[in-house]
C-alpha cells in the first residue's frame, strides 16, 4: 500500500524553517490533537492544500486553466471544506410548498372574513324557515276533468315519491351529479369550472349546486354578486343540515321555472305535454330536465329543436350515471327530424282565467292550494271551440272578420260552454267577459219588453217611417219602410224605427229599468239611442238576460263555479240556487216569447234551425257590420254568439248570417239526445192560446173548411189541453177564421207613430161568409138561428144537416159528406204558435226576404 506523507510532516518543511505555523489540522485516531484522515480510492486525501512536487497546480474541477502554484513562504491556512450545496429541484419545491402554505393561511383568513361579513348580514339562523309555496288553483270540468292550474306557480306541488323514479334521477344527472354525495356546496365541481374558465378565458357554465339554487330561489335574489354567492353557500349548508337530501329536491322541483310560464315540474308537465308529473315518460322527463339551464331557450315551445338536444343529452347523463340503460336511452329519444308535440291551449283556457279572477269574491285571498268545481261542460266546450274556429276560418276571409266568441248557458245561468276568441295562444283576451261592444238590434228584446210592460201587446200597431225628435232621426238598416205594421213585425224585422217610437214613448230609464231587471249589469246612459243598442255590453251578460224568457221568467246570475274546496276537503264555498225570482210577469212573458219566436221563424233570425225544437232569440248588427250577434234560446239553453274584429273594423258579416249558423251548429250538438220540449210560458196569455188543426180521427186528415178552403183550426188552453174558444172573439173582436188574428184598426199620434186607441170592429169577412162578432164564428147564410150553426159547423144550406169535410185519398179531393159533426180533437204533434202569414208575407216582400 501506498502511504504518501503530508508536506507537514516532513522535515526542512517551510513550517519548521520559521514560516508561519498554521493550525495544526484535527486527526482522529493519531494522538492528541491530530486527527487520521481516512484514505479514499481514487481521490487524493489532502487534496484542499498546495501541491510542490511537481511545480503545477491542480486542475480547475471544471476542466478550466490550471490553478497557479502558490509561492513558497507564502502558503495560507488550510480552510474546512465547504458543505455540499442542495438539489436547485428540491429547493424550488420545498419553497412552493411553503409560500403555498403561506397563501392558503391567508386565503383562508379572508375567505373566513368575507363569510363572517356577509354571513352578519344574514338573518339569524334560528329564524329561517322555508317560505310556504304560492298556492295553486286546480280548475275541474263539471265530469272532474282538469280545465287548467292557476295562481303564480301553474301547478300544484307534488312529492317526492309521487314521481317515477326516472323523474328526479333525470333532473340529478342534468343539473348536480354529485348531489347525492356533496355537502351542499360541491368543491370538486367549483374546481372543474374554474379550470374551464381559465382555458376559456371566459366562465363557461354555472358551479351551483342543486342545493345552492334552492337556497338562491327560497331566500335570495338573483343578483350575481360575491355576497350573495356567499350566502346561497351558507344558506345551501344550512339546508344540507337540516333537511333530507329528497325534501331539498322536492322543494326544488316544485319551485324552480321551466319557462312558458310554469314553475314546478307538475305545471310544467300539464303545460308542454297535457298530463301531470306522475305520468311522465322517460322522454318527457328527460326533456323537462334539459330545460332547466335556460328555461325560455330551451323549452320545447320556444325552440323544439335546442329542446331535442337537450334531451339528448340529459338521456346521455343518465345512461352514464347509471341510472338507465343505454338501450332505454336510446328508445326515449326523439328523433331530430321528428316534430316535439306539446300541448296546446284550448278555449278553455278563458273559462279558467275568469274563474281565476272570481277568487277574490268568492272566497278572498288564497292562502292555500285549493280546487275549484265548474259548471263546464267538457264535450261541449271542445264542440264549441272547433266550430267557432272553423266558421271563423272558412267565413272570416270572405266577409272581413277574424275573431269570435260564445257563451252557452241552461236556462238557470249554469255556464256550459264558453269561447272567448279563435285561438288562445295567440290572443288571451276574452271577448266573451272582457270585451264590451255595441249589441245593436239584439238589445231591441229589453225595449220591446217595456212595451209590453206599459200595455201594449205584439198585435199592437205602428208606423214604420222615418222621423226626426229632438234632431235625432233614426233610419230602418235596409233605408226601407213598412208603413203600418204590428209590433210582432217590427220585432222579427228589426224597423228600428219601431223601436226608437216605443223607447221614446216609455222613456229610456224605463228601458234601462226592463234591461237591468234581466240581467244587463253594464252602466247605461238614458238617451233614446238605446233602443237600437248602442250601449255597450259583454257577451255573457247580454246571453244571460235573455235566460228568464226561456225559463218562465225567473232572473239568473250566470253561474260558473259550484264548489271550492281546500286539497283536504275542506269546503269553502258551495254555490245556491239562490237567485232576483220573478222578473217578467207571465202574460208578458208569452207576448216576448210569441215575438222573438217570429223573429227565428220569418224574421232576421230565419236561418236557425234546430231539428223541430221551439226556438226564440234576436239578431244584432251594429253600423257597417262591425259587430254581429245571435241570442237565441230553447227550453234547455241560451247561447249567445258574437263576431267582429278586435280593432272594431267594417266587416260583410250580419247577424242573421254567420252567427246564426255557428249557433245551430252549436245548439244542435247540445240538444243531441234530449227530449223536445216547448219553451214555458210562452203561452200563458190571454191572446197566446195553443192553435192546432182540426183532424179527423178517423182518417187522420185535416178537416178542410168549405168556404175558405182551408184547414179548420181549434184553440187550447196550454194548462188543460182542451179546446176553448177564442177570446178575442168572445171579446167581440172581428177575427180571420183562417189566422185566429183579429185585424185592428187604429189611429196613429203624429209626433211619434204610434197608436193612441184601438178599436176593434166586427167586419164581414172574404169568401162568402161573416162572422158573428159574439162569438166569432162563422155565419151560413140563410141559417141563422140554426143551433148546429152557433156551434161553427159547417152547414149545408139546401138540407140543413151539418157537412163534413173529407179528402179522397186517391183523388186528393175534397169530398162533402152529411153526417154528424166531428168534434175537435187535440192531436199529438208538437204544438206550435198561433201566426199571421199574410203579414209575413207582405214583409217579405216589403224587404225582400
Amino acid at each position: 500500500m501506498d502511504f504518501r506523507i503530508s508536506p507537514d510532516d516532513r522535515v526542512g518543511s517551510s513550517t519548521q524553517k520559521g514560516g508561519d505555523k498554521p493550525a495544526p489540522a484535527k486527526r482522529s485516531g493519531w494522538g492528541k490533537g491530530r486527527e487520521r484522515v481516512e484514505p479514499s480510492m481514487g481521490q487524493a486525501v489532502g487534496g484542499f492544500v498546495d501541491d510542490e512536487r511537481s511545480g503545477g497546480g491542480p486542475t480547475d474541477p471544471k476542466g478550466k486553466k490550471p490553478a497557479k502554484p502558490a509561492r513558497r513562504g507564502t502558503a495560507k491556512p488550510a480552510r474546512a471544506k465547504k458543505p455540499r450545496r442542495r438539489s436547485r429541484t428540491g429547493g424550488f419545491f420545498m419553497g412552493l410548498l411553503y409560500w403555498g402554505f403561506v397563501l392558503c393561511l391567508w386565503g383562508g383568513i379572508a375567505v373566513a372574513g368575507v363569510i363572517v361579513y356577509y354571513g352578519a348580514q344574514l338573518p339569524s339562523s334560528d329564524t329561517w324557515a322555508i317560505p310556504d309555496r304560492p298556492p295553486n288553483i286546480r280548475i275541474l270540468a263539471a265530469d272532474g276533468s282538469l280545465i287548467s292550474n292557476r295562481g303564480k306557480t301553474g301547478g300544484e306541488a307534488v312529492t317526492y315519491r309521487e314521481l317515477p323514479y326516472y323523474v328526479p334521477a333525470a333532473i340529478i344527472a342534468s343539473e348536480d351529479r354529485r348531489y347525492m354525495s356533496h355537502f351542499g356546496v360541491d368543491p370538486i365541481g367549483l374546481l372543474s369550472v374554474a379550470i374551464e374558465s381559465v382555458q376559456a378565458r371566459g366562465v363557461t357554465r354555472g358551479a351551483s349546486t342543486i342545493t345552492q339554487q334552492v337556497a338562491k330561489n327560497l331566500f335570495l335574489t338573483p343578483d350575481q354578486t360575491l355576497g350573495r354567492k356567499v350566502q346561497e353557500a351558507i344558506l345551501a349548508i344550512w339546508l344540507e343540515q337540516n333537511y333530507t337530501k329528497e325534501e331539498i329536491l322536492e322543494l326544488y322541483f316544485n319551485r324552480v321555472y321551466f319557462g312558458a310560464g310554469a314553475t314546478g315540474i307538475e305545471a310544467a308537465a300539464q303545460t308542454y305535454f297535457g298530463v301531470s308529473a306522475r305520468n311522465l315518460s322517460l322522454g318527457q322527463a328527460a326533456m323537462l330536465a334539459g330545460i332547466l339551464p335556460a328555461p325560455s331557450a330551451y323549452n320545447p315551445k320556444a325552440s323544439p329543436e335546442r329542446a331535442i338536444e337537450r334531451q339528448r343529452l340529459t338521456l346521455n347523463s343518465m345512461a352514464q350515471e347509471g341510472y338507465i340503460t343505454a338501450e332505454e336511452a336510446a328508445a326515449a329519444r326523439i328523433d331530430p327530424d321528428q316534430t316535439v308535440r306539446t300541448k296546446v291551449a284550448g278555449s278553455e283556457s278563458y273559462v279558467a282565467d275568469w274563474v281565476e279572477s272570481l277568487m277574490q269574491a268568492y272566497i278572498g285571498d288564497v292562502q292555500k292550494d285549493v280546487i275549484v268545481e265548474t259548471t263546464l261542460d267538457w264535450r261541449l266546450q271542445k264542440e264549441a271551440e272547433v266550430i267557432v274556429r272553423e266558421m271563423v276560418a272558412s267565413e272570416g276571409p270572405k266577409r272581413k272578420f277574424n275573431q269570435g266568441a260564445l257563451v252557452a248557458m241552461d236556462v238557470d245561468g249554469t255556464i256550459r260552454a264558453m269561447v272567448g276568441g279563435v285561438d288562445y295562444q295567440t290572443s288571451q283576451y276574452n271577448r266573451a267577459v272582457t270585451a264590451k261592444r255595441q249589441p245593436g238590434s239584439a238589445f231591441k228584446p229589453f225595449v220591446y219588453l217595456a212595451a209590453m210592460e206599459k200595455g201594449y201587446t205584439p198585435d199592437t200597431l205602428a208606423e214604420d217611417s222615418q222621423f226626426d225628435y229632438n234632431g235625432w232621426s233614426p233610419r230602418n238598416a235596409s233605408r226601407k219602410y213598412a208603413g203600418t205594421v204590428t209590433l210582432r213585425q217590427g220585432l222579427a224585422y228589426s224597423l228600428n224605427t219601431i223601436s226608437a217610437r216605443l223607447a221614446i214613448d216609455v222613456t229610456p230609464q224605463a228601458v234601462i229599468d226592463a234591461a237591468m231587471r234581466m240581467g244587463i249589469s253594464s252602466p247605461m246612459t238614458a238617451v233614446p239611442s238605446i233602443a237600437l243598442g248602442t250601449q255597450e255590453v259583454n257577451l255573457l251578460e247580454l246571453t244571460s238576460a235573455y235566460a228568464p224568457f226561456a225559463n218562465g221568467g225567473m232572473g239568473v246570475i250566470p253561474n260558473v263555479i259550484t264548489r271550492i274546496k281546500t286539497v283536504d276537503g275542506d269546503v269553502l264555498y258551495e254555490a245556491s240556487n239562490a237567485g232576483p225570482g220573478q222578473v217578467i210577469a207571465p202574460d208578458v212573458l208569452a207576448e216576448m216569447n210569441d215575438m222573438l219566436k217570429t223573429a227565428v221563424e220569418v224574421g232576421t233570425g230565419r236561418g236557425a234551425n234546430l231539428n223541430g225544437w221551439p226556438i226564440a232569440g234576436k239578431t244584432g248588427t251594429t253600423n257597417d257590420s262591425k259587430d254581429a250577434l245571435f241570442v237565441g234560446y230553447t227550453s234547455r239553453m241560451v247561447t249567445g254568439v258574437w263576431l267582429g274584429n278586435d280593432d272594431n273594423t267594417r266587416t260583410s258579416l250580419s247577424g242573421g248570417n254567420v252567427p246564426v249558423a255557428i249557433w245551430s251548429a252549436f245548439m244542435t250538438k247540445a240538444h243531441q239526445g234530449l227530449e223536445v220540449a216547448d219553451i214555458p210560458g210562452g203561452v200563458t196569455s190571454a191572446n197566446q192560446l195553443l192553435v192546432q188543426q182540426v183532424i179527423d180521427p178517423a182518417t187522420g186528415y185535416a178537416v178542410i173548411d168549405p168556404n175558405t178552403g182551408v184547414p179548420m183550426v181549434q184553440y187550447i188552453d196550454p194548462a188543460t189541453g182542451q179546446p176553448v174558444a177564442n177570446p178575442a172573439a168572445t171579446a167581440g173582436e172581428a177575427i180571420d177564421p183562417a189566422t185566429g188574428q183579429a185585424p185592428l184598426q187604429a189611429q196613429f199620434d203624429p209626433q211619434t207613430g204610434m197608436p193612441i186607441q184601438v178599436q176593434p170592429e166586427a167586419a164581414p169577412q172574404g169568401g162568402g161568409f161573416q162572422v158573428d162578432p159574439a162569438t166569432g164564428l162563422v155565419i151560413i147564410p140563410g141559417q141563422p138561428s140554426d143551433p148546429v150553426a152557433q156551434q161553427g159547423v159547417p152547414i149545408d144550406p139546401n138540407t140543413g144537416q151539418p157537412l163534413q169535410v173529407m179528402i179522397d185519398p186517391a183523388t186528393g179531393q175534397q169530398v162533402y159528406v152529411t153526417s154528424t159533426p166531428v168534434p175537435p180533437q187535440p192531436i199529438q204533434q208538437q204544438p206550435v204558435y198561433e201566426s199571421a202569414p199574410a203579414q209575413r208575407t207582405l214583409m217579405d216582400l216589403i224587404f225582400g226576404q
